[in-house]
């Protein structure tokens, strides 16, 4: 690149996507996207497409939306990192003084930037999407989310919004604090709401996915919920802690129980099926504990390596500014 080019002016918006086998979406996302902001802003903005590796054509239909103009910006991870790493690196590029965070399956409205964007000029950092309906989810994913939800805000020591995703429009000081943040298991609604200044919401209802099948299966959700509980509070540790207390409490009542009995009466208390049981009970509860604190103590294995995040192999954007 030439040292001496004028530098670009900063786009007034950013929307960042991370796009994992969506080739069929991509256009139609770039489309309404490239709409609503000349709507909201004129030109100035950027598209800025994250393909987490895709196993279809994702990465020539983001590079063919580049050539074709829209102000899109395509980025490709070296590897498959997994969503929020893959937002993580598309917030990491994009260079607007807001940013819109959006789903490449279209679920989350592009639409409703107009609103969103009058919400944050009144002094507003974040506004975030609260949905009020889901439309296309199973009745098992609907009841896992609404579980998921309400017991992180119960266990986190941040207040977390109910029924919210990535979708939301940020400012550019939320994000500098956002991408100064390394953990690699990354909750990173929940790293917004902690973050703090003002956040608000706005209501919408979350539609079908415009195309294609989604590849966050029920596998990938419970893991993804593992690392918001686990990222967010410390208190599964006391639960298990006071856990801890309560059965030894109850062994030590039953241990005096059996000397109190063979003392008073001089037999063997009967019932060793029942004593079995709760051996195998207290066998389940200490492997239970063990796993808890093995899933803490691998999240501190893997931060102390200090790895980056993602790689990014590849950037190109319209003014064919390559970067390998």
């Amino acid at each position: 690149m030439n040292e001496h080019a004028p530098l670009k002016p900063i786009p007034k918006l950013s929307v960042v996507a991370p796009c994992h086998n969506e080739e069929e979406n991509i256009d139609e996302l770039c489309r309404r996207v490239a709409e609503v902001c000349r709507q909201s802003v004129g030109e100035s903005f950027e598209i800025v497409l994250i393909n987490d590796g895709s196993k279809d054509r994702t990465w020539d239909t983001i590079k063919s939306n580049v050539e074709k103009g829209n102000h899109v910006v395509g980025a490709n991870l070296s590897r498959n990192h997994g969503h929020q790493l893959a937002l993580s690196a598309g917030l990491s590029v994009c260079q607007g003084e807001r940013i819109l965070v959006i789903d490449a399956d279209l679920q989350d409205p592009p639409e409703l930037l107009p609103e969103m964007m009058k919400l944050m000029d009144e002094d507003v950092d974040v506004v975030y999407g609260q949905r009020t309906k889901r439309k296309g989810d199973s009745p098992l994913r609907k009841a896992a989310s609404d579980i998921f939800y309400r017991l992180l805000q119960k266990l986190s020591d941040v207040e977390i919004p109910l029924d919210t995703g990535d979708f939301r429009l940020m400012s550019r000081r939320v994000l500098d604090v956002l991408l100064s943040m390394p953990e690699h298991h990354r909750f990173i609604r929940g790293m917004i709401s902690w973050i703090g200044y003002k956040q608000v919401p706005v209501y919408y209802e979350r539609g079908p996915r415009a195309k294609g099948e989604t590849s966050y299966d029920l596998k990938r959700l419970f893991s993804f919920a593992i690392d918001a509980f686990t990222g967010f509070s410390v208190k599964p540790l006391r639960f298990a802690m006071f856990l801890g207390i309560g059965t030894a409490s109850v062994s030590l009542i039953y241990v005096a129980y059996i000397i109190v009995r063979n003392i008073t009466f001089g037999t063997p208390v009967e019932g060793w099926a029942s004593l079995m049981a709760a051996i195998l009970l207290l066998s389940g509860i200490q492997m239970m504990i063990l796993g808890l604190l093995g899933e803490y103590l691998g999240r501190v294995f893997q931060e102390v390596k200090k790895r980056p995040l993602f790689v990014i192999s590849e950037i190109v954007s319209p003014q064919d500014d390559v970067k390998d």
